[in-house]
């Protein structure tokens, strides 16, 4: 008897991902708890392991395939003969032209119902009808490749939609072709891209900026960095001053805090602060959740915990989930400036920047001083003007009188 090996829960508002690799062939043993494939989503890679021992054996969902929550992704066979791979049906006999015609509307639509939710809405948006796209899928579904290759060679339209343009690149010159190299997105990258395109589309999404002085954060940093580091095991970086003043700033601004679900505002009382990071595979956003309930050091020690997992590729989808408000620091980069976009369905991100001193006028004189310029980048929708610029006024408050985060005020 065969043992299924199935896509497992991919985390709040992940419907699909996508076959990376196999790690095993068919007729191969396998351990229990082995990791047999690897899935990439929109938010992170993880590994699907072996539901049992035994030895592997249809492979049914190939390397590159879209597939849902609980889609069959292969078998394990008991013992040590493989399952055989399932017989591919027998060819039918043409049906007669006159019933074939009124069945044809019929299969078209199957076709394209049975596709999945990625296939209709690429239909939606290309004009591409999925019933004239040639299906690679199981029985006979089209799969979200399917359309992307489609849509790229020009798929017949369906006559309901004009198709959208699709951008090809002119071709290079030969001298210049020569020194060019061609490489197709990963899964992974094609989903960011997709969903940073749709945060733009469905928010109104403005950003406010703002310039913080980081002198005292950098002299109590200074000050406690040695002692911090060997009380709590973790360097006291500047994360966790941020994480802190957007805490509070949240309380008070509470829209900032919140996300659009219909026609309806949902206010978050309490605050899971994303963390964007990025890895060689894409940025990633960690949650520090229930941030206001942690000190400083446990703010500290919780990113620090996922910056090591997310060089590893360690990252569990509950540890990427249920963010309420997220902050992406440019500045380990060398940016000045940058205005970052919204982690859908979040209201509001923070974007924080390079520290650089400059000349500021305090109290009548000019001294050079420490600063950082930020920005927040916000739903217009739900979050006023004065309330966005509010809230990054009060970070900035907490950030340059430190000694506020400490006595909540």
């Amino acid at each position: 008897m065969a043992t299924e090996i199935r896509v497992p829960t991919l985390g709040e508002s992940v419907s699909e991902a996508t076959i990376g690799k196999w790690f095993k062939k068919p007729g191969e043993a396998v351990k229990a708890d082995e990791p047999l494939v690897e899935l990439e989503t929109d938010k992170v890679t993880l590994e699907v392991n072996a539901p049992a021992a035994g030895v592997l054996g249809e492979i049914v969902a190939k390397e590159g395939d879209t597939v849902g929550v609980s889609a069959l992704l292969g078998t394990i066979a008991e013992g040590g003969a493989a399952a055989a791979p399932a017989p591919k049906a027998e060819a039918k006999p043409a049906a007669a032209p006159a019933p074939a015609a009124a069945e044809a509307p019929k299969a078209a639509a199957t076709k394209a119902a049975d596709s999945g939710p990625a296939v209709a809405r690429l239909a939606a948006e290309s004009g591409v009808d999925p019933a004239s796209v040639p299906a690679s899928g199981k029985d006979g579904r089209v799969t979200k490749g399917d359309m992307l290759a489609a849509i790229a060679t020009g798929g017949a339209a369906a006559p309901a939609a004009a198709p959208a343009p699709v951008q090809i690149r002119a071709p290079s010159a030969p001298d210049d072709a020569s020194r060019e190299e061609r490489v197709k997105m990963t899964k992974l990258r094609q989903t960011i891209a997709r969903r940073l395109k749709e945060a733009q589309s469905n928010a109104a999404m403005l950003t406010t900026f703002n310039e913080v002085d980081m002198t005292n954060v950098m002299a109590l940093r200074n000050q406690y960095k040695d002692v911090f580091e060997k009380k709590h095991g973790v360097k006291l970086g500047f994360m966790g001053f941020f994480v802190k003043a957007c805490v509070q700033a949240l309380k008070e601004i509470p829209a900032v805090n919140a996300e659009i679900d219909g026609t309806d505002i949902i206010y978050k009382n309490y605050y899971h602060i994303g963390v964007a990071v990025g890895t060689d595979k894409g940025l990633v956003v960690p949650v520090v959740r229930d941030a206001d309930q942690l000190s400083i050091a446990g703010v500290e020690k919780k990113i620090g915990e996922f910056g090591k997992k997310a060089r590893d590729g360690k990252l569990s989808i509950e540890e990427m989930q249920g963010g309420t408000f997220t902050i992406s620091n440019g500045g380990v980069y060398g940016s000045l400036m940058s205005t970052p976009i919204l982690n859908a369905p979040q209201s509001a991100i923070l974007g924080m920047h390079k520290i650089q001193e400059r000349p500021m006028a305090i109290g009548g004189k000019v001294e050079i001083r420490p600063m950082m310029y930020l920005a927040v980048s916000y739903d217009h929708r739900i979050i006023d003007g004065k309330e966005a610029v509010t809230f990054l006024v009060r970070v900035k408050e907490g950030l340059e009188d430190p000694a506020r985060l400490v006595l909540d005020l």
